[in-house]
Order: structure tokens, then C-alpha cells, then sequence
């Protein structure tokens, strides 16, 4: 009798562990605001100006939210980001206007290693939406290059966070395009010749963009992929999800870069907190893998390919590198797919796996505790969107 009360007081005190972590977990997610890097098209002009549109968060920028962190809510100033959020795009633009010395203080062009003088043209800024998204504003700014410049060089402040570099020449052809990351400096733009950059470079690239967007950013697919992990911790159960779950979203991630499907994250987002959901629930009533759940899972993970076509849209993809990008982005999504089973399998499943109380005391609790966060999300992101 001591000896039972002894096992289950100390499977008791597991299961506690266990739910407070994924509540943690759920708390500190649910509101995440994803920080995005700033996407920066410069156009060359046949008579030497030059133009550069900055796609970026701009309510992060100016909340101090970039490079340090993952997603706003990580950062002290999130109550300043939050304010900045609910602002008018011309409250928005007063406050920037205000900012505007020192954000063009951050930004450094040069070429043949003079620094050029920037001017904003115009910053443009979208109407109020749904604040639990990004919202995407558009700085432009306006430069000269000195005659017979022959290199371009690109820098963004640390404190701005990663940048996507594209630059086009006056003729349409493009010079250079990169993934930087927060503080990197772009390689020196040849401005007369296209120089081609390496395919292993370009793969890199968008590689850890993939694996970033599972982790740390992925909350909502990380549960999902735990909830598949939870079903049984029969090897052969998880193959066969994983496998008809990586079929589905490479898929829809190919088409919908292709142009082929494209529907609003206003959808896609809602239904996927809903897989979370339905997978968890039927963790608690099922421990076998059937011919449905399988169907069920593939059809899920066309949902999330969806979701991860939305950040790779975010990012951009230059159509000279479609091929290349999309490779490295799916396997650096499976890459942080099979990082999260490996971390299941090394916290519970080498331990207990083989328990007869495994079910019972790891499964079913983590299972509910991961439908009750998705069932708050798919709530958050309908009814209080």
C-alpha cells in the first residue's frame, strides 16, 4: 500500500509538471506577435537615383522590437507595441515622423564605400485591422548614386531585426537578392553585371528560415506536432502521420507559391488551432492508428502548408530562386518538425514509453491541456479577431 501511494504521488507530481509546462507554454504563445524580418526592394534608375521600398512592422520598429527578439510578446516594450497597434495609419505616421532621424541613422548604403544620403519619400501605412497579425507598412526612401558607381553595399541596425535584400537594375534585371540576418551586411552588388549567387548560399538562406519558422516561431505547429506524437508511442503510428502530414503541406506550400491556391490567413489560421483540437481530442479515446486519422492528418497538414506559404509570401521568394527557396524552406520545416519529435521522444517517450501507466499519466493529460490552448486560439482567432 505505502508503495502504491509512493508510485502515485510521484506520477501525480509528473503529470502537475507536465500540464504546468504546456500551460506555460500556451501562455506565453497565445498572443505572440511573429517578428518578421523587413523585406527591402531598391530599384536603380537609368539616371542614377535610386529608390527603395522597405515592407516592414513598423509598430515594432518603433516599440524598440527587432533583432533581440522572436515575437513581441518576449519584449518589455510589448505594452508600447500593443498601443502602437491600435493607432491610425496617420497617428502611426505623426509617431514615425518623429522616429524618422534615427531610423535613418540605422540604415547605411553605400557605394564604392561612400555612404549615400537618404531621404523618405513617403511612409504608408494600412488601415487598422486584425491586431493579432502583423500589420505590414511600406517606407520609401529616395537616394542619388555617384557617377559611375561600380558597388552597392547594404547594412541594417541590429536593433531593426533580419532583412530580405532584393536589388533590381533600371533595365529589370536583377543583381542581387539575400536573407540577412539581424546586423549581417549584404556581400558588395556588383552594379554593372549580374552576378548569380551560389545556390548553397541562397539554400542556407531560406534553410533556416523554414527551421526558425517551427523554432522558436511555430507555436501553433509545434502543438500540433505533439499531438501527433501523442497518439501512441508506437514508431510505426507516428511514420505514418508524419509522412501523410509532410505529403500534405509540401503540396499546398509548392501550389500556393506557384499562385495555384490562395486563401486568406483569416481562414487558414482559425482552422489551423482547429487541427490542434481534433487531433487532441481524439487522443483521448483512440491509441490505434485508423485509415480516418490518417486522412484526417493529411488533410490538416494541406492546411498548414497554407500557413507556412504565408511566411515564405512574407519573406519573399525571387521567381530566379523559386525552385531552390522552396526546397531549402520545406526541409528546414521538416528539419524543425523532426527537432520537436526528437525532443518528445528524449523528455517522455525514452523514459516511459514502454509504461503501463504511459497513457494514462503522460498522454491523455498532455493531449487535453493541448486541445484546451488550440481551442483558445481558434476562439482568439475568430470571435476576438
Amino acid at each position: 500500500m505505502i508503495v502504491c501511494a509512493a508510485v502515485s504521488q510521484r506520477y501525480g507530481l509528473l503529470r502537475r509538471v507536465i500540464t504546468c509546462f504546456l500551460v506555460g507554454f500556451a501562455a506565453a504563445s497565445a498572443h505572440a506577435h511573429e517578428i518578421r524580418p523587413a523585406v527591402v526592394d531598391i530599384q536603380l534608375r537609368a539616371d542614377g537615383s535610386l529608390e527603395a521600398d522597405i515592407r516592414l512592422n513598423l509598430e515594432a520598429v518603433l516599440a524598440g522590437i527587432g533583432g533581440s527578439h522572436q515575437d513581441s510578446d518576449d519584449s518589455e516594450d510589448a505594452p508600447v507595441y500593443n498601443r502602437l497597434r491600435s493607432l491610425t495609419p496617420t497617428e502611426i505616421q505623426r509617431e514615425f515622423a518623429l522616429f524618422q532621424s534615427e531610423f535613418l541613422q540605422g540604415i547605411v548604403l553605400r557605394a564604392d564605400g561612400i555612404r549615400l544620403r537618404l531621404a523618405v519619400q513617403r511612409v504608408s501605412v494600412p488601415a487598422i485591422g486584425d491586431q493579432q497579425m502583423a500589420r505590414d507598412s511600406v517606407i520609401t526612401l529616395t537616394g542619388a548614386l555617384p557617377a559611375a558607381a561600380r558597388a552597392l553595399v547594404w547594412e541594417w541596425d541590429r536593433r531593426f531585426g533580419a532583412s530580405v535584400v532584393r536589388v533590381d537594375a533600371g533595365d529589370g534585371r536583377e543583381l542581387y537578392s539575400a536573407y540577412l540576418q539581424s546586423g549581417a551586411v549584404s556581400d558588395d552588388i556588383d552594379l554593372h553585371t549580374v552576378v548569380a549567387q551560389s545556390t548553397g548560399s541562397i539554400f542556407g538562406n531560406y534553410l533556416v528560415i523554414g527551421f526558425e519558422h517551427i523554432i522558436p516561431k511555430g507555436a501553433d505547429h509545434i502543438l500540433f506536432v505533439v499531438g501527433l506524437y501523442l497518439l501512441s508511442p508506437s514508431w510505426r503510428v507516428l511514420l505514418w502521420q508524419v509522412t501523410a502530414f509532410t505529403l500534405a503541406h509540401t503540396l499546398t506550400l509548392a501550389m500556393s507559391m506557384l499562385g495555384w491556391v490562395q486563401i486568406p490567413a483569416t481562414i487558414v489560421e482559425p482552422l489551423i488551432a482547429a487541427s490542434i483540437v481534433y487531433v487532441c481530442i481524439e487522443n483521448l479515446f483512440h491509441q490505434r492508428l485508423t485509415r480516418s486519422r490518417t486522412l484526417v492528418v493529411f488533410a490538416f497538414g494541406l492546411l498548414h502548408g497554407l500557413g507556412f506559404a504565408s511566411v515564405l509570401t512574407d519573406v519573399g521568394l525571387s521567381p530566379g530562386h523559386l525552385v531552390t527557396g522552396l526546397i531549402a524552406f520545406n526541409l528546414g520545416v521538416e528539419l524543425g518538425q523532426l527537432t520537436v519529435l526528437a525532443l518528445c521522444f528524449l523528455l517522455v517517450g525514452l523514459w516511459f514509453r514502454n509504461r503501463s501507466w504511459y497513457r494514462e499519466v503522460i498522454a491523455i493529460p498532455a493531449s487535453l491541456v493541448i486541445a484546451l490552448v488550440g481551442s483558445y486560439w481558434l476562439v482568439e482567432r475568430t470571435l476576438l479577431a
